[in-house]
């Protein structure tokens, strides 16, 4: 199985003279931390073996949130709070998808950018359920941004998971939505549209192409429970735009990689030359600082008390709350060369002396 950073590191020359002119400062610092993940960093884990006394120094990985090696740990930390918040009540999803004729300028300028899609966007689910007579009161709602396709074509666009329920401070009683129905998509879209537009030209003062779809897309989906939905977004968020496990192939510089047809649901490949393949994936690296997933209304970070609340007056209701697994972290491992046993912790310290080759590899 071929590896991304293994393909960076043999076509980086030619990566860069090629698209010398489209890598940002983010694209360099994440294409830096890959090539030094694991192997020649400063600080390294250690570990001893108390049955032989062997006694061995590992590179650290390089956390960057592009890295395909890294950020399992993350992954498990963000399901494990989230989960935390899970109301026991149905879910829904809405689908907030930009059109390809804003795309080169979210691209251009992606940190304002991606800020007003998450703003706006957020504004509209909290206007439209205010005046829903379903809910007429605060909802809550995590976003996630995606900037790819399943093919992993620049593709930006925000998922967000909404609890079927509202909460009126005023009566301090929770409203359950009984139906599968939320919003209507069009009208969503319609306001999505307006709205987007208005703030990308008012508030940023882009210029913004004379064409554009007179609709765009939104999609409202009744999910059911809320914990399938947190693991279908956890498995994008931290872990790279494309996992070393989609590589299929990698032979006389031309890579392929799997991926799911969003139509058909089935396998397909796609290949494409090595240079072309690094720009696919690393086009994708977000803004340094920008934050891609965000909590709104009852689900924000100081909202915990008012979430025990409605926990509470849905248990006392007869809710049922689901049993979910518990969240742990894949401890590290290592074993001895010598005798073969699991050996032993003993800490991160500042290397003192150079990392054998044998224990990069």
């Amino acid at each position: 199985m071929s590896q991304f950073i293994d393909i960076l590191r043999q076509h980086l020359t030619d990566f860069r003279r090629r698209y010398a002119h489209q890598i940002t400062p983010e694209i360099q610092d994440a294409i830096h931390a890959m090539l030094s993940c694991r192997c020649n960093t400063a600080r390294v884990s250690c570990w001893d073996c108390q049955t032989c006394e062997q006694q061995l120094e590992f590179p650290l990985s390089c956390g960057h949130r592009s890295c395909p090696q890294c950020q399992h740990g993350t992954t498990c930390d963000w399901l494990s709070k989230q989960q935390a918040k899970l109301l026991p009540v149905n879910y829904f999803m809405v689908t907030f998808t930009l059109p390809f004729e804003l795309r080169a300028i979210a691209k251009s300028q992606p940190e304002p950018f991606y800020h007003a899609m998450f703003t706006v966007a957020a504004g509209v689910l909290k206007d439209f359920a205010a005046r829903s007579p379903k809910l007429s009161g605060d909802i809550g709602f995590t976003g996630v941004l995606h900037t790819h396709s399943r093919r992993r074509d620049y593709h930006p666009h925000l998922h967000f998971i909404i609890p079927a329920g509202s909460y009126h401070s005023g009566k301090r009683q929770w409203r359950k939505c009984k139906t599968h129905y939320l919003f209507n998509a069009f009208n969503l879209a319609k306001v999505w549209r307006a709205r987007l537009l208005a703030y990308l030209s008012d508030t940023l003062q882009l210029n913004l192409p004379h064409q554009s779809h007179s609709k765009w897309v939104v999609d409202c989906q009744f999910v059911g429970k809320g914990a399938p939905a947190l693991q279908y977004l956890s498995r994008y968020l931290y872990r790279g735009v494309l996992p070393d496990s989609s590589i299929c192939r990698h032979v006389d510089n031309q890579v392929s990689f799997t991926y799911q047809d969003s139509q058909t649901r089935c396998q397909q490949v796609r290949s494409l030359p090595a240079v072309e393949f690094l720009w696919l994936i690393l086009q994708h690296v977000l803004p340094k600082g920008l934050r891609r997933v965000r909590d709104y209304g009852l689900l924000r970070g100081n909202a915990k008390t008012l979430r025990q609340q409605i926990q509470l007056m849905l248990a006392v209701a007869g809710a049922a709350f689901p049993v979910l697994p518990e969240v742990k972290r894949a401890l590290a491992v290592r074993y001895c060369p010598c005798c073969h046993l699991e050996m032993h912790f003993m800490g991160v310290h500042v290397r003192h002396r150079p990392t054998d080759a044998s224990i990069i590899a």
